[in-house]
């Protein structure tokens, strides 16, 4: 018989699972609360649970776990993990302190389909969609080692093209029996697919990024083929509608990368494009990796960019690049060591 992966559950379905295992749906909150508050990986660990109903669970389901296969630390204190998963495939993680909080940005795919110009992962093409579980497992593993303050999806795949999972994911998260996550905590980034923006607002309380990275529809089109289908005024439209809680602001991400979309012109049509959506937008100078022509813009006109945005009361971060000294773009670590396999 195989056996369910619990973790793959939400409260709500390990409710019904419990339910149909003939035992009192409050059980399931003592479960969930075992599995992401105590981080039991083991049945025989949830001592308020009947010995005789630990063994139905035994024998029925089972608690999946992550180990980390390696972990690349940096001397600015960011920390790469990578997952191998039971197929084989691997995923990765990286942990980010910044003024005393971490921030864990996680996966949801393997690989990934969208083929943006400027990230390493589009180049691994897409393997398959991760499950809830191997989803959570990933920050599971993480704090063991270390407290996580703020999720974000932002790490291998397109978190959109995966909702089944990533939204039962996300209320894990944030459920008080759960890792009780704020839903200001945790952040789903996409490339822009525009009808599965709609539908994660519909399945759980997120923060949303948007990955936008041009002002044109030329040069997105460009650098992000998604744009093709669903271009720039489809997508601003979408990160209107989107159901924002109260004094909650869609982070618009924006790839710099040298003579693309570096501009002045381009600063000046980004404040046009969203004047109408609450939002802040995070610059983000292109991190250069091996394969791949594009250049980090110089220093002098990302603050010039960056000043334009700020004098026309645009809420605006420029992200210091972090982990350098490691493989910190993601897909780095994870190309570098199927390399070395490919090499043995």
């Amino acid at each position: 018989m195989e056996k369910t992966d619990i973790k793959n559950l939400t409260l709500s379905g390990l409710e019904a699972y419990i339910s149909g295992l003939g035992k009192e749906r409050f059980r399931a909150k003592q479960i969930f609360k075992w599995l992401y508050q105590m981080d039991a990986m083991d049945f025989d660990e949830m001592t308020n649970v009947s010995k005789e109903f630990r063994a139905v669970l035994k024998e029925r389901a089972e608690i999946s776990n992550l180990s980390p296969e390696a972990v690349e630390a940096s001397g600015d204190g960011t920390r790469k993990y990578l997952f191998r998963l039971a197929d084989g495939a691997s995923v990765e993680s990286v942990l980010i302190p910044d003024e005393g909080r971490n921030t864990l940005c996680i996966s949801s795919q393997v690989g990934c389909a969208m083929k943006c110009a400027f990230c390493l992962t589009g180049t691994f093409g897409l393997a398959r969609n991760l499950t809830t579980a191997e989803i959570v497992n990933q920050v599971c593993a993480v704090k063991r080692e270390h407290p996580v303050n703020n999720i974000v999806f932002m790490g291998m795949g397109e978190p959109l093209a995966n909702l089944s999972a990533v939204i039962p994911a996300v209320n894990i998260l944030t459920d008080p029996d759960g890792f009780q996550f704020s839903t200001r905590k945790v952040t789903v980034s996409t490339s822009g697919l525009v009808p599965e923006m709609a539908e994660l607002g519909r399945g759980c309380t997120v923060n949303l990024a948007v990955s936008l990275n041009a002002t044109t529809d030329e040069v997105r089109d460009q650098i992000m083929p998604v744009n093709r289908a669903y271009p720039l005024k489809e997508l601003l439209a979408a990160c209107k509608a989107f159901p924002l809680p109260s004094r909650r602001w869609i982070t618009i991400e924006y790839v710099m990368i040298r003579d693309l979309n570096d501009t002045l012109d381009d600063a000046k049509r980004l404040v046009r494009l969203i004047s109408n959506i609450p939002s802040k937008v995070n610059l983000i100078p292109f991190n250069e990796h091996d394969g791949c022509g594009f250049k980090s813009p110089t220093q002098e006109t990302i603050d010039r960019f960056h000043k334009y945005l700020l004098d026309k009361h645009v809420t605006v971060i420029t992200r210091s690049s972090r982990g350098g000294d490691i493989s910190a773009a993601c897909g780095q670590l994870k190309g570098k060591l199927d390399q070395m396999g490919q090499q043995d």
